[in-house]
C-alpha cells in the first residue's frame, strides 16, 4: 500500500495563483494524498477560493486557518495537523509536475532516514518559460555536509521548499520552522533538516516551477524586518555547519555566505553589515566577488568591494 503523502501549502493572498498550485499537485499520479492549504489571514479571495476545494474535497484537501504570523508558522500550523508518512512543504505560486511526488515516493521508499530533492526552474508568467538546467547538488549524496558545502560554494544556493520531500520522522527530529524568519527561512531549514538526515536522493524526473518576479513575494521583500531575517537565518544555517564541522572549508564558506549578504545590503543598514564584517573577519576573511559586469568584477578583486560599489555610483550620477 502506498504511504499517505501531506502537501502544506501557506497562502497569504495568493488568489492569483493558488488555484494553478492545487490544480499541479491535484494532478500528481500518487496516491494517497492531502492537501493542507493554511490561509494565513488572507485578505482577498483567497479563503473563499480554499473554502470550495475544501467543500469539494473532503479527505483530499483540509482548510486551515493560520493566525497572521507569516509563512513559517503557517507551515508549522499545516504540519501539526498533518498526517503523512511523507510531507512536502510548497508555496502557494509554485507548480509540480504530475510525477515529483511518485518519483520521490519511490526513491525513499529504501532510504527511510533520507530527502528527496527534484529539479528545478524559474517561470515568470507560464511554466513553458522554464528552463531545467543541472546545477550544484544535482545528484546523490550519501554525505549531507558535503551536499550542502558544495550548494554553498557560489553563495546562492536554491532550498526552495517545494523542491523537497521529507519523511516524517526526519521531520519531528529535526524541528519546526523557525517563526522569527521571514526572509530566506528555507535557507535555514533545510541546512538543519539536511544535517540530521542520512543523504539526499536527487529526483531529476520531479521538477519544481519556480514563478520569480513577484512584486509582493517574500523572497522580493526589502525592507528592514525582511534583512534582519536573512541575516538571522544566514547565522543560524552556517552556525549548523560549523557545529558539525569547524574546518578552514567551513568557515570560508560561512565567511562568504556573510559577505555575500554585504554586497546585497550595501552601503543600507550600515550596523547590519558591520556586524556582518566582523563576522567573517572572525571566520577568516572571505573571497566571494560581488555580483556585476565584468569590469566591476576586475575592480572588485583589485580594489576591493568598497572601491568597486563607490564607483559604480559616481558612474550613475
Amino acid at each position: 500500500m502506498n504511504p499517505l503523502v501531506s502537501v502544506v501549502i501557506p497562502c497569504r493572498n495568493a488568489a492569483p495563483w493558488v488555484e494553478q498550485t492545487i490544480a499541479s499537485v491535484l494532478l500528481q499520479t500518487h496516491r494517497p494524498l492531502e492537501i493542507i492549504a493554511v490561509d494565513d489571514q488572507s485578505t482577498d479571495a483567497t479563503p473563499s477560493l480554499l473554502q470550495r476545494h475544501a467543500e469539494s474535497g473532503p479527505g483530499l484537501f483540509r482548510l486551515v486557518r493560520g493566525e497572521g504570523r507569516g509563512a513559517a508558522a503557517a507551515r508549522n500550523r499545516g504540519f501539526a495537523v498533518s498526517r503523512g508518512a511523507y510531507v512536502k512543504f510548497l508555496d502557494a505560486d509554485d507548480l509540480l509536475s504530475p510525477d515529483t511526488v511518485a518519483a520521490q515516493v519511490s526513491a525513499l521508499a529504501t532510504r527511510p532516514r533520507h530527502v528527496a530533492h527534484s529539479a528545478w526552474a524559474r517561470f515568470r508568467d507560464s511554466p513553458d518559460e522554464a528552463r531545467f538546467v543541472p546545477r550544484a547538488g544535482w545528484h546523490d549524496s550519501a554525505e549531507p555536509l558535503d551536499w550542502i558545502c558544495e550548494t554553498w560554494e557560489d553563495t546562492e544556493p536554491m532550498y526552495q521548499c517545494g523542491m523537497f520531500l521529507l519523511p516524517r520522522p526526519l521531520l519531528e527530529q529535526a524541528g519546526p520552522w523557525d517563526e522569527r524568519l521571514t526572509l530566506i527561512d528555507d535557507f535555514e531549514f533545510f541546512t538543519r533538516v539536511i544535517l540530521n538526515s542520512a543523504g539526499i536522493v536527487h529526483t531529476p524526473q520531479a521538477r519544481l516551477f519556480y514563478r520569480s518576479s513577484l512584486p509582493d513575494s517574500l523572497s522580493g521583500q526589502r525592507s528592514r524586518r525582511a534583512w534582519e531575517s536573512a541575516v538571522l537565518s544566514t547565522r543560524l544555517a552556517t552556525g549548523h555547519v560549523l557545529q558539525r564541522e569547524n574546518s578552514p572549508r567551513t568557515r570560508r564558506l560561512a565567511a562568504n555566505m556573510f559577505q555575500q549578504l554585504v554586497h546585497s545590503l550595501h552601503p543600507a543598514h550600515p550596523d547590519l553589515v558591520g556586524s556582518l564584517l566582523e563576522e567573517v573577519a572572525q571566520l577568516g576573511g572571505a573571497d566571494v566577488l560581488p555580483g556585476g559586469g565584468r569590469g566591476f568584477r576586475l575592480l572588485a578583486r583589485l580594489a576591493g568591494w568598497r572601491a568597486a560599489f563607490a564607483a559604480r555610483r559616481l558612474l550613475r550620477r
